[in-house]
């Protein structure tokens, strides 16, 4: 079995655990457990509590004491415990708290997940830019894959979309001690305190260029989850208008359109990356929020159906240029020595201070939206899209950073 293919099944398994729940939990918990948006907001917020200091402890984990590969078999198994239980859990309180723990021990695998499939490439001297994306592409499709056995199944509105989550994380947890060793390279004796414990990555905040980045890094990471979050309840709050239309019958198998957007612009990056460079590429992704949440404010399952599919087909650049291009401008910038600590600081600022702010503020303004129980969901998408556009525009002008494509091109990291 080739490493290529070994790391490709690893990129699956990771983001097949993750579709399994994160785009029908929403309609799970307002459709079934009578959840309200700040409720349902604030667990998806969880994943921005534990992104605020578990990627950066287990990326230090990882760059010093135990092998990455490892740590991220351990925390997927734990994962897995936890997502079992939640499937038997309905009230808010218990629910939230299981929740948090499952991001504490999932959201810092997204960035070993990287470290490792990194790592092994650079072992076996591939150039990452170039053969990491297709190799990533298949996370995508494992993510697609678990969401179209969730709707296929009638699971969207079920706890069984949990026990799935599950299996596939028992089986990840086990995978990953397969794989090739990823041993930390940073286990100097004489290192400074700083060094010692593990913050070495916080230095990049001293480049302009590095603290910008990671400023709106945190801005835009805001808007990364609400359509996870919201995008199932507003398909489903239209079955009084649109019972039989196939958004209504089938939102995850739409909602997939999005996956299978990234599947196509994941590709692109490369060539993106090379003849634009970070910040042209940065601030297409910004436009591409705009749109993406504009669309949904005019789109609907009758009429407005061919605006809801444009929406899914641009979220495939809205989340990969920043996303996928983002890790790869860290993993550039970052010395070796740091490379898993500066994966973390990037989780940090983005799935971490942006998911939570996106999380909670989002809650809000789908209750704000909300009168007796109808939400006006035109207003909401309109004010996500609001958003975004004063975020590109301030990055326009604030990022600095002069391309210069024969470095990315010729860059062995």
């Amino acid at each position: 079995m080739g490493i290529k293919f070994r790391i490709t099944v690893m990129n699956f398994l990771q983001f097949f655990a993750w579709g399994a729940w994160l785009i029908s939990l929403g309609g799970y918990m307002i459709v079934k457990l009578g959840f309200t948006g700040v409720q349902v907001g604030s667990v998806y917020a969880t994943m921005g509590i534990a992104s605020l200091f578990m990627p950066a402890l287990m990326g230090i984990v990882a760059d010093r004491w135990i092998n990455a590969e490892r740590l991220l078999g351990i925390s997927h198994i734990f994962v897995a415990g936890l997502l079992f239980w939640a499937s038997f859990v309905t009230d808010y309180n218990t629910l939230y708290w299981i929740m948090l723990f499952v991001s504490m021990f999932y959201m810092p695998t997204i960035a070993l997940n990287n470290t490792v499939s990194y790592s092994i490439l650079e072992q076996n001297s591939f150039d990452i830019v170039k053969d990491f994306p297709p190799i990533r592409v298949w996370g995508t499709v494992g993510f697609i894959a678990a969401m179209w056995i969730i709707d296929l199944f009638g699971w969207t509105v079920s706890p069984i979309q949990l026990y799935l989550s599950s299996a596939a994380s028992v089986v990840l947890g086990i995978y990953a001690f397969t794989v090739p060793a990823c041993p930390p390279e940073n286990k100097s004796k004489g290192d400074s305190i700083v060094s010692a414990l593990g913050l070495d990555a916080f230095v990049l905040f001293k480049q302009r260029k590095m603290s910008v980045f990671f400023i709106f890094s945190m801005m835009l990471g805001a808007a990364l989850q609400i359509t996870n979050t919201f995008g199932e309840p507003f398909l489903h709050d239209f079955a009084g208008l649109y019972p039989d239309s196939f958004a209504v019958q089938h939102p995850s198998v739409l909602m997939s359109v999005s996956q299978m957007s990234e599947t196509l612009f994941i590709l692109t990056i490369p060539f993106f990356l090379y003849k634009f460079g970070i910040k042209k590429v940065m601030l297409m992704s910004m436009f591409a929020w705009v749109l993406r949440f504009a669309l949904f404010g005019i789109g609907n399952p009758g009429g407005g159906f061919t605006f809801l599919i444009l929406s899914m087909i641009i979220y495939g650049m809205a989340f990969d240029f920043f996303n996928i291009s983002g890790s790869l401008f860290v993993e550039l910038e970052a010395e070796p020595r740091i490379r898993a600590s500066a994966q973390g600081l990037f989780m940090i600022m983005t799935n971490g201070f942006g998911a939570f702010i996106g999380g909670v503020s989002s809650g809000w303004i789908v209750d704000y939206f909300t009168v007796n129980g109808v939400k006006n969901w035109p207003n909401i998408w309109f004010t996500f899209a609001a958003y975004a556009l004063v975020i590109a525009v301030a990055f326009m002008f604030l990022f600095k950073y002069k391309h210069k494509p024969e470095a990315v091109k010729n860059a062995k990291v």
